[in-house]
C-alpha cells in the first residue's frame, strides 16, 4: 500500500533540502565530481554508440578518454594562451578604439567636439574604465578559477572521476532504478527519462551547437584578418545557448571592430557580416534542428534565471548544476499541471459523486 501523498510530500521535501544543504556545505570539494559527472553524461551516448559497433565498454571509455585527452592538451597548448593574450590585447585597446569612435562622430556632427559635450565625456570615460577594470576583471576571474580548480583537480581528480563513471554510467542507472519505491517506479521512470530528454537535448545539442558555431566565428574572422578574432568568436560561441544573443553580441563586437580596422575596405567589413549571417543560416536551419530538436523544454529565460538563482545561492558549483536542476523542475512542474489537470479541483466534482 502506497504511503499517503502528504507523507510522501515530506520525505521527498526532506531529501531535496538535505541535497540542497549539501552543496552548500560541501561547495568545491564536490566541484570535481560535478565536472567529472558532466563530462561522463555528455560522452555516454559516444560510448554506447562504440558498444553498438562491438566494442567492449573498457576499450570505449579508454578510446574516449585518449581522445579527450589529446583535444585538451592541444587547445590549452594552443588556443587558451592566444585567447587570453587577444582578450587583454582588447582590454588595452579600448580607449583607443572610443578615441576613433569619437572622431569618426565628431567628423559628421561637429557639435559633438565640443570638450563640455556629454557624449564625449561618455565614451572618453567608458574607455578609460573598460581599460583599467577589464584586465583587472579577466585576471580575477583567471585567478578565482585558478584557486578553485587546482592542478591536481584539473589534471587529476576530474578525468579519473569522468572516465570510472563512464565505464560504470550504465551499471549505476540500472543500480538506481533497483531502489526506486515500487510503487512508484513508473512514474519515477516516466519523468527521469523527461529528464534526461530536457538536458540531453540542451547540454549535449546546445553543447555541440556552441562549439560548432564557437569554431566557426573564431577560425573564419581570424581567416579574414580581424583583430580579436578568437576572443569574438569564443563569445559569440558560449552566447550560442540563448538563441539571437550570440550572433547579435558577437556580429556587434566584430563588425564594430571591423569597422575601425577596415574602413573604407567594404569588401572585407562584407566578409565579416557574411559570415555571421552564414552562421546564422546554418544554425537556423540544420544545426538546431538537427542538435537540438523542438522538444527541448528549457525556454532562455527560465535558464537565465536558474543560472542566476543557483549562481548565488551556490556558487560556480550551482551554476554547474543550474541546467540540470532547471530541466528537472520545469519537468516536475510539467507533471504537476498535468496531474492538476487531471484532478476533481480542476474539473470539478462530479455529478453522480455529488448526488450519492
Amino acid at each position: 500500500m502506497a504511503l499517503p501523498v502528504r507523507q510522501q510530500m515530506k520525505y521527498w521535501g526532506i531529501a531535496a533540502a538535505v541535497f540542497l544543504l549539501m552543496m552548500w556545505w560541501l561547495g568545491d570539494v564536490i566541484l570535481p565530481f560535478l565536472l567529472g559527472m558532466a563530462i561522463a553524461y555528455f560522452l555516454d551516448p559516444v560510448a554506447d554508440r562504440l558498444e553498438a559497433i562491438g566494442t567492449s565498454r573498457a576499450a570505449a571509455t579508454a578510446i574516449i578518454t585518449l581522445g579527450a585527452v589529446v583535444i585538451f592538451v592541444v587547445g590549452a597548448l594552443l588556443i587558451l594562451p592566444t585567447a587570453v593574450n587577444q582578450a587583454l590585447d582588447l582590454f588595452n585597446t579600448a580607449p583607443k578604439l572610443f578615441q576613433n569612435l569619437q572622431n569618426f562622430l565628431t567628423e559628421r556632427f561637429p557639435e559633438l567636439a565640443d570638450e563640455g559635450s556629454v557624449l564625449r565625456q561618455s565614451l572618453s570615460a567608458l574607455g578609460q574604465t573598460i581599460q583599467s577594470k577589464g584586465g583587472e576583471v579577466l585576471n580575477t576571474a583567471l585567478a578565482s578559477v585558478g584557486s578553485l580548480i587546482s592542478v591536481v583537480t584539473l589534471f587529476v581528480i576530474v578525468p579519473v572521476v569522468a572516465f570510472y563513471l563512464l565505464y560504470d554510467w550504465d551499471n549505476m542507472v540500472a543500480e538506481i532504478d533497483s531502489l526506486l519505491p515500487r510503487d512508484h517506479a513508473p512514474t519515477i521512470r516516466a519523468i527521469a527519462r523527461d529528464i534526461d530528454k530536457s538536458m540531453a537535448g540542451f547540454i549535449r545539442g546546445m553543447g555541440s551547437v556552441c562549439l560548432i558555431l564557437g569554431t566557426y566565428y573564431a577560425a573564419a574572422l581570424m581567416l579574414a584578418g580581424l583583430n580579436f578574432g578568437l576572443v569574438i568568436g569564443a563569445v559569440a560561441g558560449i552566447l550560442t545557448f540563448i538563441p539571437y544573443v550570440g550572433a547579435l553580441v558577437g556580429g556587434a563586437l566584430a563588425i564594430g571592430l571591423a569597422l575601425f580596422q577596415f574602413w573604407g575596405d567594404w569588401l572585407h567589413i562584407g566578409i565579416v557580416v557574411a559570415i555571421f549571417v552564414a552562421g546564422q543560416v546554418a544554425e537556423g536551419n540544420f544545426l538546431t534542428p538537427r542538435l537540438v530538436g523542438s522538444s527541448v523544454g528549457l525556454h532562455p529565460v527560465w535558464l537565465i534565471f536558474a543560472l542566476s538563482v543557483f549562481g548565488s545561492l551556490f556558487g560556480f558549483v550551482g551554476m554547474l548544476a543550474a541546467v540540470p536542476l532547471a530541466a528537472a523542475i520545469g519537468v516536475l512542474a510539467r507533471f504537476m499541471v498535468r496531474q492538476y489537470r487531471q484532478s476533481k479541483l480542476y474539473k470539478g466534482q462530479d455529478p453522480d459523486d455529488a448526488q450519492s
